[in-house]
């Protein structure tokens, strides 16, 4: 069934996805001279870098939100529909979704990427990845959750697994988490749970590597590990997870850790579209495309964001899988749409490295800009400033400044909160309850 989109004389740009780099794209797109249809499975935009404050009780889901609908209210012929998107017919230019089937004229590929579980099926069903708003409440729920159990269970092992969070992946994800829980163990938990005085919560960091965030500099990579170190967290280097079992986390030395909190932040992988044959996908699932985005064997299809591998001097195995990529993706290929309509040369897209930031907790980041690295106080006032940037809405600023304010002057987060509906905390519950 063809969906219903009006007809226009103007080309129809069917974009996949609300993230970073499709939204970048829309905004900068010639309003008279495309029409615009996006289609994400969400009808709002998120904003990744602060899931974990979602996840560790710091800020509300909606701080970090955004309507999509809302967000481009003023642009002329432009279309949303909430769909998840099946695959990809090259052949006669259309899409299917599970609500139908659009037309394009050209399609942008912007649909990001997902939790990369790397075919380990255990790890896969039992850990909690955070790569989305509802994961991120669920990680919440289940933190939560642990801490409520523990205080009502005798068992000292089952207690062990419910105070030992485990966190898989030493990125900057992994990084910010880790020093969020152990902010949440010193400031929260002596007030709010002070019967688990005598069984306290153990974090682990868990990094397969020699280094915490390697993408970074050496004197980042180390200020971050002693931050973390300071700050009470258990960081195992070169250490590789290999599966988890009966509550257990496998090792590939032999080793085993117990936890019923597996936090899961080690790489990622672009969901899979129907349509594209082996030679068009490149590492992780990523479409391989061109200097202009153009994926590779398509006249008319485009991929940006962490959806796209792009190769360029600089950027041998890609670029990094971050905001700033997709967002001067999105705004040189709306460029580069404009100048195929009006005959001209199209511009190849280099990417501008701003800088690498980290946070790790209260007055504790890293940064590397350029040939400049910072540590402490000033590299945490950058973080603030730039993340506070990319958050979309004047409101959403204003809470999350408030937020941040308030955390800061009362060292609590004010979100602790229980919320789920039949999800996989659920399940846990149910299955424990029926044994």
């Amino acid at each position: 069934m063809q969906i219903d989109i009006p007809k226009t004389s103007k080309k129809r740009v069917v974009v996949i996805g609300g993230g970073f780099a499709g939204i970048s794209l829309i905004n900068k797109l010639d309003q008279k001279l495309f029409q615009v249809v996006l289609i994400d499975k969400n009808n709002y935009h998120q904003f990744p870098p602060m899931l974990y404050q979602v996840a560790v009780s710091g800020m509300e889901p909606s701080s970090i939100s955004f309507p999509l609908r809302r967000l481009f209210r003023k642009h002329k012929d432009f279309y949303f529909r909430l769909a998840d998107v099946r695959s990809v017919n090259t052949g006669n230019n259309t899409i299917q979704t599970n609500i139908g089937e659009f037309f394009y004229d050209y399609l942008v590929i912007a649909n990001g990427a997902t939790t990369n579980f790397f075919g380990m099926k255990n790890i896969e069903d039992a850990a909690l990845p955070m790569k989305s708003i509802d994961e991120a409440i669920t990680l919440r729920n289940s933190l939560l959750l642990s801490l409520e159990e523990a205080l009502n269970t005798s068992d000292m092992q089952v207690k062990r697994a419910l105070l030992n969070i485990v966190i898989v992946g030493g990125g900057a994800t992994g990084v910010e988490v880790a020093g969020a829980v152990a902010e949440m163990k010193k400031y929260v938990l002596p007030k709010d749970y002070p019967d688990l005085k005598d069984m306290p919560l153990n974090v682990y960091l868990i990094e397969g590597g020699p280094k915490l965030v390697p993408a970074m500099s050496e004197g980042a990579s180390q200020h971050a590990l002693d931050f973390l170190t300071e700050m009470g967290v258990n960081v195992l280097l070169n250490k590789r997870v290999v599966d988890y079992q009966d509550e257990h986390v496998k090792f590939d030395n032999g080793d085993s850790l117990i936890t019923k909190n597996l936090i899961w932040v080690s790489g990622i992988v672009c969901e899979p579209l129907k349509g594209f044959s082996e030679d068009q996908i490149g590492h992780a699932g990523r479409l391989l495309v061109d200097e202009h985005n153009l994926v590779k064997g398509t006249k008319n299809i485009y991929a940006i964001g962490d959806a796209c591998l792009q190769i360029e001097e600089k950027y041998p195995k890609g670029h990094p899988q971050v905001a700033p990529v997709g967002i001067q993706q999105g705004h040189k290929l709306a460029k580069n749409l404009k100048l195929l309509m009006e005959n001209k040369p199209l511009e190849t897209f280099n990417y501008f490295d701003k800088g690498t930031l980290a946070t790790v907790g209260r007055n504790k980041a890293v940064a590397d800009i350029h040939k400049i690295h910072l540590n402490g106080f000033s590299a945490w006032s950058i973080w603030l400033f730039v993340h506070l940037n990319y958050i979309l809405g004047v409101k959403n600023k204003i809470f999350v400044l408030m937020d941040w304010i308030w955390n800061y002057i009362n060292y609590d987060q004010s979100s602790r909160f229980i919320f789920y509906s039949k999800n996989k905390v659920q399940e846990k519950l149910d299955k424990e309850e029926n044994v």
